[in-house]
């Protein structure tokens, strides 16, 4: 099973994913620039295919997340242009970086009228992947339901890209923290079946290129995105384990975007993973 975490660019790509092999991963996450700006960056090729080499040469899986402001059902136009420009250099250098793809969050529209908000976000999608030619995609991430209940079903997910022109280049990343806080996750005994059922039946799976590995913090459909380490939330190592049952076998990365204890790492929350997976 491909397991990780997010790491920091902060010493470049290639020692990100060097830092991944100590922790023990064999998968990560990483923002691909300034998380907080939807400004282009310069980025360093020979150091992004420098990552993607020695990820292929050690078994590694990553996937890059675009930056917090991103909102594919933006409104106005200087906005929609700015996250257009700044998802296309997400691309790129995920691309680079030999990066599955680049998460990206369902949108939140803030006006009246949420079938535009839809409209939107398919638009953007069509204004970003036009023209792509790489390998790298779009990976459509469901939410939790804070602030706008946007992107919390399934049907949502599958039916944005089953509109898009460009379906070929978006995939799917599921959080279980977000899947657990809106319900989509059923709390109930046998939840996770349920869901996988239901994602089935979409045909939702097909697509799925992605998780992210996230306990909760709060109890199931309070729709608040808090984020807690593996066991020690609301969703709990049981539910857990009965979802790391059905992931086996399966080729997607894990990856934890948990809190982690001062002066900790996220090393013994991937055992931890390992060990769930193996019970």
């Amino acid at each position: 099973m491909h397991i990780g975490c997010h790491i920091s660019i902060r010493n470049g790509y290639l020692e990100a994913a060097k830092t991944a092999l100590k922790l023990q991963a064999n998968a990560f996450q990483y923002f691909p620039k300034n998380p907080r700006s939807l400004g282009i960056k310069l980025w360093n090729r020979q150091d992004a295919e420098a990552c993607a080499r020695f990820c292929r040469e050690n078994g590694i899986s990553s996937i890059a997340h675009s930056p917090y402001p991103t909102n594919l059902a933006a409104e106005e136009p200087a906005l929609i242009k700015a996250t257009v420009q700044s998802l296309r250099n997400d691309l790129a250098i995920a691309d680079a970086c030999g990066s599955i793809g680049v998460v990206v969050h369902f949108g939140k529209y803030k006006g009246q009228d949420t079938l535009q908000g839809y409209k939107n976000i398919i638009q953007c999608l069509h204004e970003v992947l036009s023209d792509w030619q790489g390998e790298a995609k779009l990976l459509i991430e469901n939410q939790a339901g804070e602030g706008s209940l946007m992107g919390t079903t399934l049907e949502e997910l599958v039916q944005i890209r089953k509109l898009s022109a460009h379906r070929a280049h978006i995939g799917f990343c599921l959080d279980t923290c977000h899947a657990f806080a809106c319900g989509l996750w059923p709390a109930a005994e046998g939840g996770w079946s349920m869901l996988a059922s239901k994602a089935e039946s979409l045909g939702y799976f097909n697509d799925l290129l992605a998780i992210h590995m996230n306990d909760s913090v709060y109890p199931s459909c309070q729709y608040k995105d808090r984020h807690a380490m593996i066991g020690f939330g609301e969703i709990g190592e049981e539910r857990f384990r009965e979802f790391l049952q059905w992931a086996r076998g399966r080729d997607l990365p894990l990856v934890l975007e948990t809190p982690v204890p001062k002066g900790m790492t996220h090393a013994p929350e991937i055992a931890l993973i390992r060990k769930l997976a193996d019970n």
